[in-house]
């Protein structure tokens, strides 16, 4: 039988989560589902438990966060043991990646440049550490590298952003906005049109330019979705509730009623508290 002692040992940290994992996978002994799985099956846990990471964040669950990190955690042993197996790579060679890398991109605090910078500067030093390593890695083009696996909207935003350290850019945010009006004008024309193939597209250029905006303004446009979903779901809830207290639900009521009753949410949430 396997040794199970640091396995046992509540106070072993790290190594005890990497016994675990080799053991869940051990082909005599481990876990018939553990056994099975692969890089591809586990990466959509590994990109969920992320966004479950953000949602106790926007929502300021630090009761749920700590157990959130762990099973974040749990998808990087995860990958590790099985990038070990094949001889690919192994959570210690990955530590000191990620060590290595964040040395090499702060020398203003681990070699002798001055820290006496903008968080603007520094975020520049920081793209032009990225840029560097990009090209001692011989990529071809300026959009290599940005994972194909991101959300649609994010990737949307990285691709940008990526494309303007080159220069491809609007100027300011007004030329992005006056993009967003010719995009929604030919929206418009493609839904008149009834052609569902042009309407997905001229629906997604208009999705791509309003990443773009949100680039010029300063804002990350996954996280600005993911709270007003937040702000949605609340006055929704807020509007059920409304109508609980008049003995109906949503099924009941028409949108006249509870149109009005979301603006009563809002006004609501809008009035200084006490």
């Amino acid at each position: 039988m396997p040794d199970d002692t640091l396995i046992d040992d509540r106070s072993a940290g790290i190594k005890r989560l990497l016994a675990i994992m080799r053991r869940l996978r051990d082909p005599d002994t481990g876990c018939p589902w553990d056994i099975e799985q692969d890089f591809a099956s586990i990466a959509p846990y590994t990109i969920e438990e992320a966004y479950e990471v953000a949602d106790a964040i926007d929502r300021a669950a630090w009761d749920e966060l700590e157990g959130e990190l762990g099973d974040l955690l749990l998808q990087t042993v995860y990958h590790t043991q099985m990038g070990e197996e094949a001889g690919h790579f192994t959570f210690d060679s990955v530590v000191q990646a990620i060590s290595d890398k964040m040395v090499a991109r702060h020398p203003h605090v681990f070699g002798d440049q001055s820290r006496d910078k903008t968080a603007e500067q520094q975020t520049r030093d920081w793209e032009a550490i990225k840029a560097a390593e990009r090209a001692d890695q011989a990529r071809k083009g300026a959009l290599d590298g940005v994972a194909v696996g991101l959300p649609a909207l994010l990737r949307a935003y990285k691709l940008q952003k990526r494309a303007a350290r080159v220069g491809f850019d609007w100027p300011d945010a007004g030329d992005v906005l006056a993009k967003i009006a010719e995009e929604a004008a030919e929206l418009v024309e493609a839904r008149d049109s009834a052609a569902p193939d042009r309407i997905e597209e001229e629906f997604g250029d208009l999705l791509f330019v309003m990443a773009n905006l949100a680039r010029h303004l300063g804002i990350e446009p996954e996280a600005a979705l993911r709270r007003a979903n937040g702000k949605f779901i609340r006055r929704f809830e807020g509007v059920e509730a409304r109508l609980r207290a008049r003995g109906k639900s949503p099924e009941d009521s028409d949108l006249a009623e509870m149109d009005a009753l979301w603006d009563a949410v809002k006004a609501d949430e809008r009035r200084p508290k006490a």
